[in-house]
């Protein structure tokens, strides 16, 4: 049994459709980061960081912060979602850190200048739009030969999706950008994506590209 301790963003359904696309059993926690609850104190000793997704792994009391170390190690311990050959497995984690390092951050700068506080910082909003699109489009080349990011389905795929899942928040047409728009599509389609996309409550239907 793992103990999850998330949020409606990004960064908590990654987990939440990783552990879906696993069947492992799970108790959701919710922390609802709008009151502050991440900061409380016992929840600091689960993450230290303050940060959401976190899980306590019942069966051997580990317990992990960081969303990439999570889907790693539950890839690991199922041994499913993550390549067995050398090259496969660093090939996922290639694309894993590419989104941990890129698509994470800089999407979510986007959110916060465009969504949350457009007009107080022109030069920001330009910017991580342009990054923003840049990023789509090497999402976009990636995928023009392979149905998934590192070959078959894997971490990389669920770590990533989700952000491109706010992708009316960063204002991108999906339309532009083919190759994302059919693996966004596809991935979307799957019963496992489906019920984590609404943990840990129900927040409408997954955004669909017109």
């Amino acid at each position: 049994m793992i103990d999850l301790y998330t949020w409606t963003t990004p960064n908590g359904r990654k987990v939440s459709i990783a552990l879906e696309e696993l069947g492992l059993a799970y108790n959701v926690h919710a922390i609802d980061i709008n009151k502050d609850e991440q900061f409380a104190p016992a929840f600091l000793k689960i993450s230290p960081n303050n940060r959401i997704p976190a899980i306590v792994d019942q069966d051997n009391g580990m317990s992990l912060m960081e969303s990439g170390a999570i889907l790693i190690y539950l890839a690991e311990k199922t041994g499913k979602l993550m390549p067995k050959d050398p090259e496969g497995r660093y090939r996922t984690i290639e694309w894993l850190m590419w989104q941990m390092g890129g698509i994470g951050p800089m999407l979510g700068q986007v959110h916060h200048f465009l969504k949350y506080n457009r007009g107080k910082a022109p030069y920001a909003e330009e910017r991580y739009s342009k990054e923003a699109k840049r990023l789509y489009g090497v999402l976009d080349r990636r995928l023009e030969s392979r149905e998934f990011m590192a070959g078959d389905y894997s971490i990389a795929d669920i770590a990533t999706w989700p952000w491109i899942s706010r992708f009316e928040w960063q204002e991108i047409d999906l339309n532009e950008f083919a190759n994302v728009r059919r693996w966004y599509t596809a991935i979307a389609k799957r019963p496992a994506v489906q019920r984590g996309y609404q943990v840990p409550k129900n927040m409408g239907d997954i955004p669909m590209p017109k």
